[in-house]
């Protein structure tokens, strides 16, 4: 039922509010600003560097030359679109669905989830720890990015905390019939695995659903445009047959728009308060069917065996490399040295650890880096070897396709 969820949508009246609009330090603010929380939050997400990267990071498909290809940026204008069109209709907070959407895959390693997949071995190997993209991008909005203020001095991005919490509890990648945000406020940090809770809000959970959703049929399209399925022939036809034959599902075709539009309408139909966010039982099929369809065909594919490798190999090279510039206080005379052999991952590797280590901070100018929350040292890599590996897995997490393979090159040319 339209502006069915308007009671429970997160504003000032929300039990939660307070809460949900807090913050981990003062952002500044400016008298004539007319701007809500997370509209602060949205400007300051799409600002920021790691917004920007998405645009030359991978949604499925590898830094592919074909411009219609879809890309993590265009796959998280798809989730805003998706989830704004089904919050607008419950009559949900449209204004923090957007910055959620926006910022929930800023965690995103470069090569998509095969690089998550390598990023993770090496982590768990090197720290004895796990890696996962939602827990990755809180610590990018967290920790890592910074933006100026208009005194010209850095502060972290300090979103609220409805959005750090969607960005850390949206993880998809669940078959769950029902969702329901969580009624306790925690610690986000102590977070231990991709879907241990539900988001704290109605808006976060659109999100979490949505992001599902928007995927499906694109990389469909996608695959039908690389040639990896042909539109007319099998697998694709089968698909059909199946979906609109035990499904009931009568799409007019497999494409993007056909599988998204019964799911969003039914889902809207559905859901209320009560029930929670829910499909009917014959369009949850639908997805879980297409899902499958995706995997077997599309994410498990043959043609994708090789550039898996190739990827995987840029990035243990990568870190390779870096990791053998650990000497304690002296790491920072190595990163330095490494230069003369690989000149921009040297460069940008050593001013990262200038502003994120407690070496780097130690030498760095007073003001260099603004205001106290912009000042926030990472990595004390004087005396731990394990905060020096982190910071090695953060900058790789944090490169495009497009820089990785850069890096790659100057690696392997003499």
């Amino acid at each position: 039922m339209e502006r069915a969820f308007a009671l429970v949508r997160m504003d000032e009246k929300h039990p939660h509010w307070q809460m949900a609009v807090s913050r981990r330090g003062k952002l500044y603010h400016r008298a004539d600003d007319f701007r809500t929380e997370f509209g602060r939050d949205f400007t300051r997400i799409i600002h920021s560097t790691a917004y920007s990267r998405l645009k030359h990071k991978t949604q499925v498909f590898f830094t592919t030359k074909n411009d219609h290809i879809c890309t993590r940026i265009e796959h998280v204008n798809q989730v805003a679109s998706v989830s704004g069109t089904i919050g607008q209709y419950l009559g949900l907070n449209t204004e923090l669905i957007q910055a959620i959407a926006n910022a929930h895959d800023l965690g995103h390693s470069p090569f998509g989830h095969l690089g998550e997949r390598v990023l993770r071995q090496i982590s768990e190997k090197e720290l004895h720890e796990t890696f996962w993209h939602e827990k990755q991008g809180l610590r990018v909005v967290d920790d890592i990015e910074t933006l100026l203020d208009p005194e010209g001095r850095t502060s972290n991005l300090l979103l609220t905390y409805a959005v750090r919490d969607g960005i850390i509890c949206h993880c998809g990648e669940v078959h769950q019939t029902v969702l329901r945000p969580r009624k306790e406020a925690i610690d986000l940090e102590s977070i231990q695995r991709p879907n241990e809770f539900e988001p704290y809000t109605w808006e976060g959970c659109v999100v979490k659903i949505a992001d599902k959703i928007a995927y499906l049929g694109r990389d469909i399209e996608d695959a039908v445009r690389l040639h990896i399925l042909t539109e007319d022939g099998y697998p694709l036809q089968e698909l059909k047959q199946e979906l609109n034959g035990h499904l009931h599902a009568h799409l007019p075709s497999v494409s993007n728009t056909a599988i998204m539009y019964p799911l969003i309408t039914d889902l809207c139909k559905e859901s209320s308060p009560d029930k929670g966010l829910i499909l009917s039982q014959n369009h949850l099929n639908l997805m879980h069917c297409v899902m499958k369809f995706n995997y077997q065909y599309i994410y498990h594919n043959k043609r994708l065996e090789v550039y898996h490798s190739y990827a995987r190999l840029i990035l243990e090279s990568i870190y390779g490399i870096l990791k053998e510039c650990y000497a304690g206080e002296k790491t920072l005379d190595n990163i330095r040295l490494l230069q003369e052999d690989y000149p921009t991952l040297g460069k940008h590797f050593l001013e990262r650890m200038r502003k994120f280590s407690d070496i780097g901070r130690h030498i760095a100018k007073k003001d260099k880096f603004g205001n106290s929350f912009g000042n926030t040292i990472i990595y004390h890599i004087s005396n731990s070897e394990q905060d020096y590996r982190r910071a090695c897995i953060d900058y790789i997490a944090g490169m495009t396709d497009t820089y990785a393979e850069k890096i790659f090159d100057e690696l392997t040319t003499f």
